[in-house]
């Protein structure tokens, strides 16, 4: 098991949920909507808002946080992440918020404490890049960029 290091921000608050896994096989824990206000934000189709979570992270080196959508809000409203899986690095340490798009047909409210996203911890592998004059041969080649396997 990984420890995460989280701190709340001093202005928001601290009865809002800290991250959390809602079943035993879930993979992300939920963030929830953390507004200083305590009030809520209503996207417009189209529209995107940074929402705060009140939070910040220490994650360990060797690690990284993804931010990804929650299926069921994606499923019934389209809202979503826009630049989904976001990455927290593990040096980041500033406030945690979170980018949201209503991809939907309706205007959709996101209240304070709402769960917004999930985070997934994973490990990072650092590569190597190394410059060569050609690259090895593959069945696939250098045809397919895009390819739905259709023709």
């Amino acid at each position: 098991m990984v420890q995460i290091q989280v701190t709340r921000d001093p202005d928001f608050d601290e009865t809002v949920a800290l991250p959390s896994y809602e079943t035993a096989g879930s993979a992300g824990a939920d963030l929830r909507a953390n507004f200083p206000t305590r009030g809520e934000v209503v996207l417009a189709p189209g529209e995107r808002v940074l929402v705060p979570t009140g939070l910040r992270v220490g994650i360990p080196k060797g690690y990284e946080i993804q931010i990804r959508p929650r299926s069921g809000l994606a499923l019934k409203h389209g809202i979503t992440l826009p630049n989904s899986p976001g990455t927290i690095d593990s040096d980041y340490r500033g406030p945690l918020g979170v980018i949201v798009m209503n991809a939907g047909q309706e205007p959709f409210t996101i209240a304070h404490g709402d769960r917004i996203a999930q985070m997934v911890v994973a490990p990072v592998v650092v590569a190597q890049f190394d410059l060569v004059e050609s690259l090895d041969e593959t069945v696939r080649g250098t045809g397919g960029f895009g390819s739905t396997g259709r023709g």
